[in-house]
């Protein structure tokens, strides 16, 4: 079993810019590739980014592109998502997952975390 946990969400202006965490724990969480997903109300849940195991290989959603980055840091056994840049469309509640191989599909993921509210106001 992983656990994950988010942290790092809020209320932001357009243009501002939060760093979501996921701290993974359990049965080696850090051989495990991380994956962002985000989910507005309304909405189905959506690929935003992954990172692979080693930190190697990143995947970012077109959306997103330019604007997020993804960083892990395996001593601490946690996942960085540095958000750019943000906009009134990318208020949702994101969630961490893990899987054996990073990608963008939410089925590969076999754990994911309690998610962490974020808003951008216009």
């Amino acid at each position: 079993q992983v656990q994950l946990v988010e942290s790092g969400g809020g209320l932001v202006q357009a243009g501002g810019s939060l760093r979501l965490s996921c701290a993974a724990s359990g049965r080696t969480g850090s051989s495990y590739a991380i994956g962002w997903f985000r989910q507005a109300p309304g909405k189905e849940r959506e690929f935003v980014a992954a990172v692979s195991w080693s930190g190697g290989v990143t995947y970012f959603a077109d959306s997103v592109k330019g604007r997020f980055t993804i960083s892990r840091d395996n001593a601490k056994n946690t996942v960085y998502l540095q958000m750019n840049s943000l906009e009134p469309e990318d208020t949702a509640v994101y969630y961490c997952a893990a899987a054996l191989v990073a990608g963008s599909e939410k089925e590969r993921y076999d754990y994911w975390g309690q998610g962490t509210q974020v808003t951008v106001s216009s």
